[in-house]
């Protein structure tokens, strides 16, 4: 009994001193402490509001450990002096929150050293960027805020003379350092190896931060970035043993289908059409068409119906990249603004050789997205920009797109009558977030309307819910449905005026609208009985979730001639990297450095690669970020078709970066046995 009582008093002994060192450390430590709350709690809140997993254990103790990392320096420095680096690291902290927060609002992924140089373009849409600002996106500076007023209340009750009497700083220094190590190394060796591969990669912004949390991305981020500067210069002989390896040994692909060189020698128009999605063809709300003008094109000539965008955060430029070169956007910047100085196989110089007249055509300034060096790298001759129209009506960013649609018809005219062949792009603009001219789109009723008997007089009543009146994607609605009106009077121009008849019309829409999911969810989910959402335990509830709404991302592409009407839907899954074989096939020409395929020869095969490591075939779409995927078919699925497709996606996106860094394509195509001048 008296061995037990001993027992218990030193457990007791030891639980209090224990207790009391808790209590000591918290007191001598009051303003380490709380910057090291404060840096966490902003690590957990961008995740919290952006990629969504809070609840992973590992990324928390991730943020806890590195911040504590950095914070145990400070005891190197004199208890007055602490408050000052403590200070920069909180700022740092705050930085890189806040503008990842407004960043991912705007791009969905987060923002990258490399993409600094892409800053300049925040200027030419400032309007859409402040639109999606909120309150939220400046919720990491109270922390900074809550620090400077905490360092103050320490300052007035003597709390820095008093640590200069007591603090072992040396102590501190190595208690704090070898747990915040201990920390890091447990959780790092607990995160897969999958996940250690996007690290490296750089390919999935989103799933490093899930993995790694928010500070580890950035590291790396700037890791990887002055890399890949030292790499340009260091890594080179491995990228194009790469290069030349893979042209050399793949398959060559041979197109020989009902559509080879139907368009041989006819004019090319490329038509970007700026943020028309698919979702639109054939909507009607309240019995109005929204696009009756993209309906009548579809059905006229080919219309590819699961056509998906590939862009990075260069959006509308990387598009404009994609469709013309068959390579995807690079992983790390913009190839506009970052490689524009670069020599690629496009379809304006595959045309240009057969003596084409090439043009491009712009309502907005020629600097946006440095199409001003882009195009001419691309191989366009002339450019008609801002400063070729009369800016007589304003839509949205710029030139309405009835104004510059009319403006162009006396141009294009006259490019007809002085050229034998020519090749053009056409960008519209009006459709571009934020779809907030409202006053300048036709009139467009998106109330519902519906009758009720009330239940007190027992009289039928028309009850009027305000629908999708008023919402972010009711103005794009209407934003569209202008959009479409424009491009119906542009067609029928054409016709009046009896010119381009012998052309070829390439119409594709460049990317979504960047709407939230939300926005489509309650699109889906409206219940026309009450005026509200529908729960989900409603039988009729439609889950749009992250799969619905990555699928619904998909644009009209319609290859369309006044002359020859093709009027066949094409289904197949398709990327805008297949755009160039698909054309060229139809043309007679031949990109040997194109990545993608001729969409008539790999027809259901065919594999759309994204940038950040997703794809998307006719049986899945795989999110690369979370490593599943969703079944889009009742075929088997074996994990050696995902190990597949995946390792082909992968490689794709490797060899297209190389080719973009390296300047693969000037360099080393006479390597390339395949390659013909």
């Amino acid at each position: 009994m008296k061995k037990n009582n001993i027992s218990k008093r030193y457990i007791i002994v030891f639980f209090n001193k224990c207790i009391k060192n808790i209590i000591n450390y918290i007191k001598h430590n009051r303003l380490f402490l709380s910057y090291l709350l404060f840096s966490f709690f902003n690590c957990f809140l961008i995740r919290y509001l952006t990629v969504g997993n809070w609840y992973n254990y590992k990324t928390l103790f991730i943020d806890l450990s590195i911040a504590g990392f950095f914070g145990s320096f400070t005891y190197f420095i004199k208890p007055d002096k602490q408050y000052y680096y403590l200070l920069t690291l909180l700022i740092i902290n705050t930085l890189i929150c806040t503008i990842n927060a407004v960043y991912y609002t705007w791009y969905s992924s987060f923002a990258s050293f490399s993409l600094l140089a892409t800053l300049g373009q925040v200027g030419e849409v400032t309007d859409a960027v402040f639109e999606k600002l909120t309150i939220l996106h400046f919720i990491y500076i109270l922390p900074l805020i809550f620090f400077i007023y905490i360092n103050s209340r320490l300052n007035k009750k003597d709390y820095y003379n008093y640590m200069k009497k007591v603090e072992k700083s040396k102590t501190m220094f190595i208690f704090t350092i070898m747990i915040s190590i201990l920390v890091l190394g447990l959780n790092l060796s607990m995160i897969s190896k999958t996940s250690y591969g996007s690290l490296i990669k750089q390919w999935n912004r989103e799933s490093i931060v899930k993995s790694f949390g928010i500070i580890i991305y950035q590291g790396n981020d700037l890791v990887q970035t002055t890399y890949s500067k030292m790499n340009s210069l260091f890594g080179y002989d491995e990228a194009s043993r790469k290069f030349v390896d893979y042209y050399n040994n793949r398959e060559k692909e041979e197109s020989d289908n009902k559509y080879t060189e139907m368009f041989e020698g006819k004019n090319v128009i490329m038509m970007h059409l700026e943020s028309m999605m698919t979702f639109f063809v054939d909507l009607k709300i309240n019995g109005i068409e929204i696009t009756p003008n993209l309906n009548k094109l579809t059905k006229q000539g080919l219309y590819f119906s699961n056509f998906y965008p590939e862009i990075s955060v260069g959006t509308s430029s990387d598009t404009e990249f994609t469709v013309n070169t068959s390579l995807l956007p690079v992983s790390s910047g913009t190839v506009f603004v970052s490689y524009y100085n670069r020599e690629y196989v496009s379809l304006e110089k595959l045309l240009s050789d057969k003596g084409y007249y090439t043009f491009s055509m712009h309502g907005n300034k020629a600097g946006m997205w440095n199409r001003d060096k882009m195009h001419p790298s691309l191989g366009y001759k002339k450019m008609y920009f801002e400063e070729s129209y009369d800016i007589d009506e304003v839509v949205g960013l710029g030139l309405s797109d009835q104004s510059f649609y009319r403006q162009i018809i006396p141009i294009l005219t006259d490019i007809e009558n002085n050229n034998n062949n020519y090749m053009g792009t056409i960008i519209t603009l009006s459709n571009h977030t934020p779809f907030d001219d409202l006053d300048k789109y036709p009139e467009l009723d998106l109330t519902y309307k519906t009758s009720k008997v009330n239940d007190e007089t027992g009289e039928t009543e028309e009850v009027v819910f305000d629908y999708l009146e008023g919402t972010k994607l009711g103005n794009y609605i209407k934003s569209a449905h202008y959009a479409d009106l424009a491009l119906g009077e542009f067609i029928d121009k054409l016709y009046q005026d009896n010119i381009m008849n012998d052309t070829v019309f390439v119409m594709y829409g460049d990317h979504d609208a960047k709407l939230s999911k939300s926005e489509f969810n309650y699109y889906y989910n409206f219940d026309f009985e009450t005026g509200e959402v529908k729960n989900e335990d409603d039988p009729t509830y439609i889950n749009y979730d992250y799969y619905e709404n990555e699928l619904n991302r998909k644009t009209p592409l319609i290859i369309w001639s006044k002359n020859k009407q093709l009027k066949t839907e094409v289904k197949y899954y398709m990327g805008m990297i297949d755009v160039l074989p698909t054309i060229s096939n139809m043309l007679g020409i031949k990109n040997e450095f194109a990545l993608g395929h001729d969409i008539f020869e790999t027809k259901w095969n065919n594999i759309v690669p994204f940038p950040n490591g997703n794809f998307l075939t006719k049986k899945v779409y795989y999110n690369a970020s979370k490593e599943e995927y969703k079944p889009l078919s009742n075929e088997p699925i074996d994990e050696g078709y995902i190990e597949e497709c995946k390792q082909y996606t992968e490689n794709i996106i490797e060899i297209s970066n190389d080719i973009i860094i390296y300047d693969l394509i000037k360099n080393e195509k006479d390597r390339v046995g395949t390659y013909e001048e």
